[in-house]
């Protein structure tokens, strides 16, 4: 899947949420979208690292701390 893809996707996903919404008022979307992607997102790199933190950190462009600190956020440690 290419980045348009994933792109598309979260396109597609907002534009169901607004749609769902029916004329209520949105809020925290930043946070919701963050959350509700973060921790799939670490799962499978974490999984495509073989359960190496280091390699997993080395794949999504961050620190092995802060790999470290958003498993234990999202209770996978």
């Amino acid at each position: 899947m290419s980045k348009h893809n994933i792109e598309q996707c979260v396109r597609d996903s907002l534009g169901r949420y607004f749609q769902d919404l029916d004329g209520a008022k949105a809020h925290d979307v930043f946070d919701m979208v963050m959350s509700c992607v973060e921790k799939p997102m670490l799962e499978v790199v974490l999984e495509q690292a073989g359960g190496n933190q280091s390699l997993a950190a080395e794949y999504l462009g961050i620190n092995r701390n802060t790999l470290r600190k958003k498993l234990q956020q999202h209770g996978l440690l």
